[in-house]
């Protein structure tokens, strides 16, 4: 970060003297909230300035005599318009803190500050140290333990509490990673530990990345059409390789809820305020929303946002950078970098600093003129750059082989009820699984539910910080996320009450293959955003009473957070992958171009196979699965879970289900067979824990004949069948 970008931000305002409605930020980030801002300061009051710093928190700042009073306005070039970097030193003010109210006409506008310290870090004369002439020196207050800390034992406290959070809401999955699996939906968790052992493949095999064969044999999977992770993936090989897929998928979901957190708290504590309990407020939030609690069962790579922050804070950084084509190609490689975990959640933060940046320029459009030259700039280079790291693999998502076009109808309608934004979440302290039925389209897709003292605590921080430019941005961010995550039909209750915005939206490219609820994880970070100001602007009042203020805000966080409170995600016990496929006893029958075919056959709802074959590293090909692909396999239509439809499988899984044997003639056998051929089938596995496995084992009998028990599995040797030579 150079000195420029850490002095980007305006001065403390005089919050004293003007007052709650007076306030501005006084570190707003970078780029639009600087220049123009000194002119358009709503306040003149003078301020009550602190005289000097806690080195220990800090980089020192001089306790000297006051500086002049031309120091605590900005030079006439800074008025017109942010100064080069790497020209502008820093003035007397910055070197001494910033003058006292004495010093500065009352017309003056706010002095420029350096960002780096926190104001925790800044001790009232009065309380800290001595006066300056020497008066007072023999009473001096002990510092609060916090304040004494270094700023570095700070952060790490902080994300030692994320990480033990984080530890808290995964631990029923650490006590039996493998036996343990989300309850209500386990198809999700059995893709990503397969997408995990598939990293493996290409760091040890070389195999291709972006596209595979070793589930829904013979046509394959689009690995970049599905989210593959290899962002995450190949950083993760060593424990994978080590303890297994199931391990890699619960050290990723602890890793990306703490590491989210952590990378929000550093942002805000170095960016956007100085009090470590706000940026502390902000990160919580942002990594432990209800939001994030409910994809951690499933989804690792959307709760994986630890990218996020930096991303948006160098696109605020563009707007007012000396070198723009540097921090251009630093922001593609971040976006790189996020293509491949998760490109939905990329492509919603790209919208929302658009959204954002447009609502600041709305309000002032007079920081445009000094933004968009090294915005222009850097939108090009970054665009240059990442695309030409990411054409590839978007050719292969976009016209590759099982390559889609827009998902399924049944997931584009998936929508968030108005009243979701006012319950707590299912995996919360205050969340009742049976009060959300109908709130949300399931229960891996939480995006709302911030509770209702949240929502009207929210509401009440934009009504009394309605002043600051940067609060009217962030509310109108988030109130737009909010209302395209409502879907197509605005519901209250399970209650249809108009069209929303949505139905006019989703049929745009690149739009039609996002899942609309799920904006309601931008609204999330807003609110989170907004707690951190909250915070930071109580946190800062002077009153008579500042214990009363601080102890009234401590309370209302708990008061909106409490309710919301992560608790440990609810698991159910899954059947254990079985020990012909551990014992590598499957070796003796799959050849390197056959498959094996787990009974029931693998799909959307049956994801056992895939299990199994992750836990080899997926050195045997399996038919089915459960992914996207595109309707009958034909590249280039509409997206749906799964491959070609299988009639045999989907009678067999329904045997699995019910339990109820099918009549059976020889036309679905010799259907059955021509299956087999098809997807080069060695054996069929069936284990013997398998639910309803004594019928299951009757059908495939009555299909193929009799099969023989082989350790803990039945085992169907159909080489003779299947063998196209013969």
């Amino acid at each position: 970060m150079t000195p420029a970008e850490s002095r980007a931000l305006p001065a403390p305002h005089p919050e004293s003297a003007a007052g709650s409605d007076e306030m501005v930020s006084y570190r707003t980030p970078a780029g639009l909230f600087v220049g123009p801002a000194a002119l358009t300061s709503t306040s003149t009051a003078p301020a009550e300035t602190p005289r000097t710093t806690d080195p220990t928190l800090a980089a020192p700042v001089e306790a000297t005599a006051p500086a002049p009073a031309e120091a605590a306005g900005p030079a006439p070039a800074e008025a017109a318009g942010p100064a080069p970097a790497e020209a502008a030193g820093p003035a007397p003010a910055e070197a001494a803190g910033s003058a006292p109210a004495e010093a500065a006409p009352a017309e003056a506008a706010p002095a420029p500050v350096d960002t780096t310290v926190p104001a925790e870090s800044v001790a009232p004369a009065s309380a800290d140290v001595a006066d300056e002439s020497g008066e007072g020196a023999a009473a001096v207050p002990s510092r609060a333990w916090w304040r004494r800390w270094t700023r570095r034992r700070q952060h790490l406290a902080v994300g030692g509490l994320f990480l033990l959070a984080a530890l808290w809401v995964t631990i029923r999955i650490w006590l039996d990673p493998s036996g343990r699996v989300a309850s209500l939906y386990t198809g999700d968790p059995a893709q990503v530990q397969f997408f995990l052992a598939h990293s493996v493949r290409v760091v040890l095999h070389g195999e291709y990345p972006f596209y595979t064969e070793q589930f829904n044999y013979p046509d394959g999977v689009n690995l970049m059409a599905n989210t593959a992770v290899l962002a995450l993936g190949i950083p993760m090989v060593p424990v994978t390789l080590l303890f297994g897929p199931a391990v890699s998928f619960v050290l990723l979901v602890t890793l990306g809820l703490a590491g989210t957190a952590m990378a929000w708290y550093l942002m805000l504590s170095r960016h956007l305020v100085r009090t470590p309990l706000a940026a502390a407020a902000g990160g919580w939030f942002c990594g432990f929303s209800p939001a994030m609690l409910s994809h951690a069962s499933w989804h690792p790579n959307i709760i994986s946002q630890f990218l996020l922050p930096f991303i948006v804070w160098r696109v605020l950084v563009l707007t007012r950078s000396t070198r723009p084509v540097r921090d251009g190609a630093l922001l593609a490689l971040l976006v790189t970098a996020q293509a491949f975990i998760n490109e939905e959640i990329l492509l919603f933060t790209a919208l929302a600093c658009g959204v954002f940046l447009l609502a600041v320029l709305v309000q002032e459009p007079a920081r445009w003129r000094a933004a968009w030259r090294p915005l222009g700039a850097g939108v090009v280079t970054c665009a240059l750059l990442a695309g030409a790291l990411l054409a590839y693999p978007l050719y292969v998502q976009f016209a590759g082989p099982m390559a889609y076009h827009g998902l399924s109808d049944a997931v584009k309608d998936y929508g968030n009820d108005i009243a979701a934004f006012f319950a707590p979440g299912s995996p919360t302290l205050g969340g009742n699984q049976r009060a959300n039925i109908n709130l949300a389209p399931n229960y891996s897709e939480e995006n709302a539910f911030f509770g209702w003292s949240l929502s009207l605590i929210a509401i009440g921080i934009v009504v009394w910080l309605r002043r600051e430019l940067i609060v009217r941005a962030l509310a109108a961010t988030g109130l737009l996320f909010a209302v395209l995550s409502l879907g197509e039909r605005v519901s209250w209750w399970d209650r249809d009450v108009v069209t929303g915005p949505w139905q006019m939206l989703v049929h745009l490219p690149l739009l039609d293959a996002v899942v609309p609820t799920r904006f309601g994880l931008i609204t999330s970070v807003v609110v989170g955003l907004l707690l951190a100001l909250a915070v930071e602007r109580a946190w800062a009042l002077r009153p008579a009473e500042r214990r009363t203020v601080r102890t009234l805000t401590a309370a209302g966080l708990a008061f909106a957070l409490l309710p919301i409170a992560p608790m440990p995600l609810r698991m159910v016990s899954r059947p254990p992958v079985p020990h012909f496929i551990t014992a590598d006893r499957w070796r003796a029958y799959v050849g390197p171009d056959q498959t094996l075919v787990p009974i029931p056959v693998p799909s959307m709802g049956n994801t056992h196979g895939m299990r199994w074959a992750a836990a080899t590293n997926l050195d045997f090909k399996i038919p089915g699965g459960y992914f996207l692909a595109p309707r009958n396999g034909n590249t280039g239509d509409a997206g749906r879970f799964g491959g070609r439809p299988s009639g045999v499988g989907q009678m067999l899984e329904e045997v699995a289900t019910t339990g109820r044997m099918p009549k059976l003639d020889d036309r679905q056998r010799r259907r059955f067979a021509d299956e087999l051929r098809h997807w080069r089938a060695a054996i069929l596995v069936l284990p013997l824990r398998q639910q309803n496995a004594e019928p299951l084992r009757r059908t495939v009998e009555e299909l193929v004949g009799p099969g023989r028990q082989e350790l803990d599995v039945w085992v169907w040797d159909v080489r003779a069948l299947t063998d196209r030579s013969v």
